[in-house]
């Protein structure tokens, strides 16, 4: 890769409003990253520590309540995907284009 840069990165780069834009996707991208993490690997610690808790049925059935925790985490991965994406369509694709507006004069 070459020394040199191209003057709009370098515009870009500089800007506050770029820096701001990546502090926040960053923060809240290791934010979500974390959750995600405490949440699968909280059930996968549940399977392999407490197999009996996730085998109490529910109810008189033959359902135990270790399928409505997995479909718990599937829901949640599903949430917090769609939490994220909610918020790079308002405020993260707004600072992008006001980004690319600052840089472009």
């Amino acid at each position: 890769m070459s020394d040199m840069q191209d003057p709009m990165v370098a515009r870009i780069e500089a800007n506050p409003t770029y820096q701001a834009l990546k502090r926040k996707r960053n923060g809240f991208g290791w934010l979500l990253t974390i959750l995600m993490l405490v949440v699968y690997y909280g059930f996968i610690g549940l399977i392999a520590f407490d197999k009996e808790f996730l085998a109490r049925p529910i109810g008189g059935g033959v359902t135990t309540l270790g399928i409505p925790i997995a479909f718990g985490v599937i829901v949640f991965t599903i949430a917090i995907t769609g939490l994220y994406v909610r918020r790079a369509n308002s405020e993260y694709d707004r600072l992008t284009a006001q980004l690319l507006e600052d840089a472009a004069r």
